[in-house]
């Protein structure tokens, strides 16, 4: 049977299990304006349910709202939403959120001429529904491996937050203080009040990310940040 031009020039869609590349799975993607999310994890594509809002999107915007505080109060920090990553030639995830320190100022990603984070952020968040899902299992070894330092997981249903520090090239949880408090490590003064945020009192969670922002620690790091973009 002889192609047609049209027939040569379909592209497949992208489908839940589909293992590809990370090049196939880009020209796949593009090729379906209409879909919001998809990622590929160790070479196999994943694509989004639809998300609830008390198990998903509303302990999203309590997250979001923790880390833009830190980043208005952080020059040469940068947050994204559900940004897309390229990590290797069988990862690119789309977590939901990330804090970088910008190129400029030292920081390990860079943005792409066509507007997507390269290399590894230093920080990456995930919401998930439990412990049994894909962000403790094939995407957290993918972040380890590609250097990613510092990787938070929130079990939604199982109501625990896991703080995973890069250490000796693997993930060890970050100790939560006698205070309550887990405190980043590559962030200093990102401070998270973890029971406060299991039990919604976001009031507490900022006063305590506030007192990380007035930690001497803190202000080092913003001129340490100035200092490499002079």
């Amino acid at each position: 049977m002889v192609k047609t031009p049209s027939q040569q020039r379909r592209i497949p869609p992208l489908e839940n299990g589909d293992r590809l590349t990370r090049y196939e799975f880009e020209r796949r993607y593009d090729a379906m304006p209409s879909l919001k999310q998809a990622e590929l994890i160790e070479g196999v594509v994943y694509m989004a349910a639809a998300l609830r809002f008390r198990s998903h999107g509303q302990p999203h915007a309590k997250l979001m709202t923790w880390l833009g505080n830190y980043t208005v109060a952080t020059p040469g920090v940068a947050l994204g939403d559900a940004p897309t990553v390229r990590l290797d030639s069988d990862n690119e995830p789309q977590p939901d959120a990330v804090l970088l320190i910008e190129a400029q100022s030292g920081g390990r990603s860079r943005v792409s001429e066509d507007d997507y984070i390269e290399g590894t952020p230093e920080l990456v968040v995930e919401i998930a529904a439990s412990s049994a899902a894909i962000d403790l299992g094939d995407k957290k070894r993918a972040y380890r491996r590609n250097g990613i330092p510092e990787y938070i997981v929130w079990q939604v249903c199982d109501r625990q937050v896991d703080w995973f520090c890069l250490e000796a090239g693997d993930y060890v949880s970050l100790p939560v203080d006698a205070d309550g408090t887990i405190r980043s490590r590559v962030f200093p003064g990102l401070w998270l009040a973890v029971e406060d945020l299991l039990a919604g009192n976001m009031v507490q969670v900022l006063a305590v990310l506030q007192s990380g922002l007035a930690a001497a620690e803190h202000d080092v790091f913003v001129q340490q940040l100035s200092q490499v973009g002079d």
